[in-house]
């Protein structure tokens, strides 16, 4: 009995992990999500800015996931205000899509 309910727990598990991944950025459009964070994002983000250079590659999948699961803007939290949620969520599955570890990593140039 117990070692049905550990198999059962850590197919739970597994199955929340992985599902929870693809529910963050379910439905976020990755080309517009490059437009819109080259438009809102990249002009703090650059090489040498103050705000820090900040690309896709920054970041795991798993580490953006988290980033927009808190709202981590925390410096200028406006920025986010001023977006829509799908306009979020399209950054955020660009950004998703080319992570450090996602099959096409990306800079954003």
């Amino acid at each position: 009995m117990m070692k049905n309910l550990a198999k059962i727990a850590t197919c739970l598990l597994l199955t929340l992990s992985v599902g929870g991944q693809v529910y963050a950025v379910d439905g976020g459009n990755p080309k517009k999500g490059k437009h819109l964070y080259k438009k809102e994002c990249k002009a703090c983000h650059s090489k040498g800015d103050t705000a820090g250079e900040l690309t896709p590659m920054s970041k795991t999948m798993s580490q953006w996931d988290r980033y927009f699961k808190r709202d981590m803007h925390k410096v200028k939290p406006e920025v986010f205000e001023n977006l829509s949620e799908k306009d979020r969520l399209d950054i955020q599955q660009f950004l998703y899509d080319h992570a450090a570890d996602s099959d096409q990593p990306q800079t954003c140039g």
